[in-house]
């Protein structure tokens, strides 16, 4: 559904994009994790045809992303809700719901009446009396009621309360259950990802850090801490999988992605007093990914 190559962009002296690789899945919910900053924004903007690359290459549908003809049907097969929502303020909800609907051939009418009574949309009220929350669930109900194959969500729940931001991630949970549609949203917040996407993509200034199916990172990563009776030595292991290692003290703390197996095999013809291996939460993996730490 989605893929770019070696994507690059800079503003100014600023590399927003340093080479990234991104794979998405048709019929997936895709989280696209990053610190504020990472690169994710610019990475949709040059998806939709909203921003050009300065090298590499991006396709959405098979179709390339800097060509003018193929943007136009890139953004009509696709519903995109910025984390600015782009709303009109002087129209109240429901003139908002209308004029939208008027450009969508395939507009559900039946989804925007179920969306109306589930979100509570006050229809009457301009969108800038409108709380954040309800900006927001007005800006998902527009995307979703448009027959898009393609749904991109950019931070979609910051600033809204916990009861507000459950509703949302449910709606599009129930929406992709039920329509087949891909879900690529960006977030910084773990806990969305791990609630309601199938595949992570992690990247950190610029590029791709983690990526893959959510059941496999769980499966495959884990934390291997080896204890030593003096201070654990420098001596680099070679075996294959390793992430990230940490030395304090007398303790080596690897975080592999696999081959768990051979690098505890190598750790042990080190000598230590104890190795030990746990499993890795994704807000781990993350932190790992993200951190700068020693490689």
């Amino acid at each position: 559904m989605i893929e770019t190559k070696d994507l690059k962009k800079s503003y100014g002296n600023v590399e927003a994009l340093r080479g990234l690789n991104l794979h998405v899945r048709a019929g997936s919910i895709c989280a696209f994790l990053g610190r504020n900053g990472a690169g994710k924004t610019t990475a949709m903007k040059i998806l939709l045809g909203m921003a050009h690359a300065d090298g590499g290459q991006a396709a959405v549908f098979g179709l390339p992303a800097d060509a003018a003809d193929q943007g136009v049907e890139i953004r009509r097969r696709t519903a995109f809700v910025s984390e600015e929502k782009d709303l009109f303020p002087s129209m109240t909800a429901g003139e908002m719901i209308r004029f939208t609907a008027a450009f969508y051939p395939r507009w559900r009418g039946d989804l925007e009446q179920r969306y109306v009574r589930e979100f509570e949309l006050p229809l009457d009220r301009k969108v800038k009396a409108l709380s954040r929350g309800m900006r927001t669930k007005l800006a998902l109900l527009l995307a979703l009621c448009r027959g898009a194959e393609l749904l991109m969500l950019d931070e979609p729940t910051s600033g809204l309360d916990p009861a507000v931001t459950e509703q949302v991630l449910q709606a599009i949970v129930s929406h992709v259950a039920g329509g087949g549609m891909t879900v690529l949203f960006s977030s910084h917040q773990i806990a969305e990802a791990e609630q309601i996407a199938d595949h992570v993509a992690i990247i950190d200034r610029g590029r791709e850090a983690v990526t893959g199916a959510l059941e496999d990172l769980r499966e495959n990563y884990r934390r291997i801490q080896v204890v030593f009776a003096n201070a654990a030595p420098e001596t680099a292991l070679r075996a294959p999988g390793i992430r990230n290692v940490r030395r304090s003290g007398r303790v080596m703390m690897l975080l592999a992605s696999s081959g768990v197996d051979g690098i505890v095999e190598e750790a042990r013809r080190l000598n230590p007093v104890s190795v030990d291996v746990t499993p890795v939460t994704l807000k781990e993996i993350f932190l790992e990914a993200v951190g700068g730490d020693e490689k």
